[in-house]
């Protein structure tokens, strides 16, 4: 399993730079920064400090979006990138969220994220692509290397990362909804060829060391609350498009097969059935949400988000809290678990990860057998 760290790039940029290196120092392989260009620095030019202040990280956004910048222009900047400091970028994707509300836009539809997938990661790759009825190619480019990670939480999403995405971003820790959606890509994956294996999953969610004390677990959740209020805003778009789940739970066979509420295996298409209850009950008492407090610890406005949700979307207590949630996730066939830092313990966790989680999960090289 791999390890990266979620940052986002508020000012001084030195700060975001210096808690890369940081993250480097104790063994995580992936620096991720937010990508909404209005509530913070753009990422991009912070993303080139970040590379060249460091030897073998890989730096992309989480995530960005094919409305806030044209297709091309992103797949440039990833193959500048790597020509300046090796292949060593990555580019999370989404449909869009706060980059694109907060300009009182939308979310872009499936069709321009599945195109604008294609685009970027042709361009990216030192190779030509078809794109507004011309064959474009970057002559400058050669043997860059760029992987595509799709975000996704609703049914049709999920089934065109299976089909199209290098890797799948999850933004929750939820062992059962990860279970889900997991089998859900995989299935996509299956039903157009692919070998799923060949996709990376990725479990994003708060990561926050702390004692195992009734005190110190009130303020590690009401340092990550803010976390349910952010998922929540994906969670509305697809009660909003496919309804309330009809399910009791997450629905499972006896098997442990993910299953839709009348029992037989989820296919992704779509259905309110298709959604477990787990991931969409919550919402309910959610009134609505201020993106000048989007990702901030000291958002005031999602209280609607019960403790027992923050507890099963985020990944906290003591390391070995940490080992035994991560050690499940990998389980189900999770490649990277990224941790957010958008609270006040960043260098405390980063630390007990690089001496004690990231070691744990790391397979033990003998010098002689």
């Amino acid at each position: 399993m791999d390890f990266g760290v979620v940052l986002q790039t508020n000012p001084p940029a030195a700060r975001t730079v210096q808690l890369s290196q940081l993250a480097e120092a104790h063994g995580f392989s992936h620096v991720w920064t937010f990508d909404s260009h209005l509530l913070w620095q753009e990422p991009y030019v912070v993303h080139s400090a970040i590379l060249a202040a460091t030897r073998r990280i890989t730096v992309g956004p989480f995530v960005t979006n094919p409305a806030t910048r044209d297709w091309t222009v992103t797949a440039s900047t990833f193959a500048t990138l790597n020509e300046m400091y090796g292949n060593r970028t990555i580019c999370g994707i989404g449909r869009g969220d706060s980059a694109v509300r907060v300009t009182n836009g939308r979310p872009t539809t499936l069709k321009a994220l599945r195109e604008s997938i294609h685009v970027i990661r042709e361009l990216g790759n030192s190779r030509a692509v078809e794109y507004n009825g011309a064959t474009l190619q970057f002559p400058w480019s050669r043997g860059s290397e760029l992987d595509v990670w799709v975000a996704a939480y609703g049914p049709l999403a999920l089934k065109l990362t299976g089909e199209v995405g290098d890797g799948f971003i999850l933004q929750l820790a939820d062992l059962d909804i990860a279970e889900w959606m997991i089998t859900t890509v995989r299935e996509a994956a299956e039903n157009v060829g692919r070998d799923p294996d060949e996709i990376a999953f990725c479990v994003a969610a708060p990561m926050y060391i702390g004692e195992d004390t009734p005190e110190s677990r009130a303020h590690m959740i009401e340092q990550c609350r803010w976390f349910g209020g952010m998922v929540g805003n994906h969670v509305a778009d697809i009660v909003a498009k496919y309804g309330p789940s009809t399910s009791s739970g997450t629905p499972s066979t006896s098997s442990g097969t993910p299953s839709t509420s009348s029992g037989t295996p989820s296919t992704g298409s779509g259905t309110a059935g298709n959604v477990p209850a787990a991931l969409t009950d919550y919402i309910a008492g959610r009134t609505g949400y201020d993106y000048n407090s989007h990702g901030k610890s000291h958002n005031d406005h999602v209280d609607f988000v019960p403790d027992e949700i923050v507890e099963r979307f985020c990944v906290l207590g003591t390391a070995e809290q940490h080992i035994e949630k991560l050690e499940k996730l990998r389980a189900l066939g999770v490649t990277q678990f990224a941790g957010y830092l958008q609270h006040d313990n960043k260098e405390e966790t980063m630390r007990v990860y690089g001496e004690s989680v990231i070691p744990a999960l790391t397979p033990p090289v003998t010098a002689k057998k």
